[in-house]
């Protein structure tokens, strides 16, 4: 088992050297770096917003249930808020599940290429297949993270807002207060960090899983369901990590 581990982080390693060799064609890599960015970023903002919305919502519930104390100040519900939305539920909460959304599209994507025998065509051809199919989606998916970043850290703290304000939790002047009591600039750079390392590896271990499959569709599925899988369980890890890290 751990021989299997160390074996499949050394293909791992591997793999990005050949990903990040020198593009041959710099005009075909711009044009599947925007199509990469339509799919992998823009299309998934409603769905990041939506969640984000509805999770910043819970978080106020869940707080203001377990802080339900005349002695505490109300506002300190929006300071609970605004910490586990900005250090931990935007970042890493939104990071597994595009986990699970774009790394499944990836890893089939390009398993389906493999069993049909596209990537052998683009090698017969001269053109390196890992980095001309996955370079664009690393550098899509890493650029465009800190704008998801932000639309889910605006997204939760409306969804507490509206529900402090619906439910009569907090009113909104004692939200807003909450909101810029003691805020440290730090937090957004720590998590935009975050949220980039999470963003490298939603795009590059189902790559990794999708490029090596042999077979025909039913081991597509299953490279895609151990993509899943290995790309979530590397987000709880490097969150751990860089959580440990950089905040102690």
């Amino acid at each position: 088992m751990i021989y299997r581990f160390f074996a499949e982080l050394g293909a791992y390693w591997l793999f990005l050297r050949q990903v990040f060799r020198r593009p041959e064609r710099f005009a075909e890599y711009r044009k599947a770096f925007w199509r990469d960015v339509d799919a992998l970023g823009v299309k998934t903002l409603p769905l990041v917003a939506i969640i984000s919305l509805f999770m910043g919502a819970v978080v106020t519930i869940q707080t203001a249930l377990n802080l339900d104390d005349p002695l505490i100040p109300r506002y300190y519900i929006a300071i609970a808020v605004r910490e586990s939305i900005l250090l931990e539920f935007a970042p890493t909460i939104v990071s597994l599940i595009l986990a699970g959304i774009v790394g499944s599209n990836i890893s089939g994507s390009i398993g389906n290429m493999r069993i049909t025998e596209q990537i052998d065509a683009l090698e017969v051809m001269g053109i390196n297949p890992a980095g001309f199919l996955v370079l664009p989606k690393i550098v899509a998916n890493v650029l465009f993270s800190p704008i998801l970043l932000i639309f889910s850290m605006a997204g939760g703290l409306v969804g507490g807002y509206l529900a402090g304000w619906w439910l009569g939790l907090l009113s909104p002047g004692e939200y807003l207060l909450g909101l810029r009591l003691e805020f440290q600039p730090f937090y957004i750079a720590y998590s935009v960090f975050k949220m980039t390392v999470f963003a490298f590896f939603i795009a590059s271990v189902p790559s990794f899983f999708g490029y090596r499959v042999k077979g025909g569709p039913l081991e597509v599925g299953h490279a895609s369901t151990q993509a899943v899988i290995a790309t979530i369980l590397a987000i709880i890890l490097f969150n751990y990590i860089l959580t440990n890290l950089i905040l102690q």
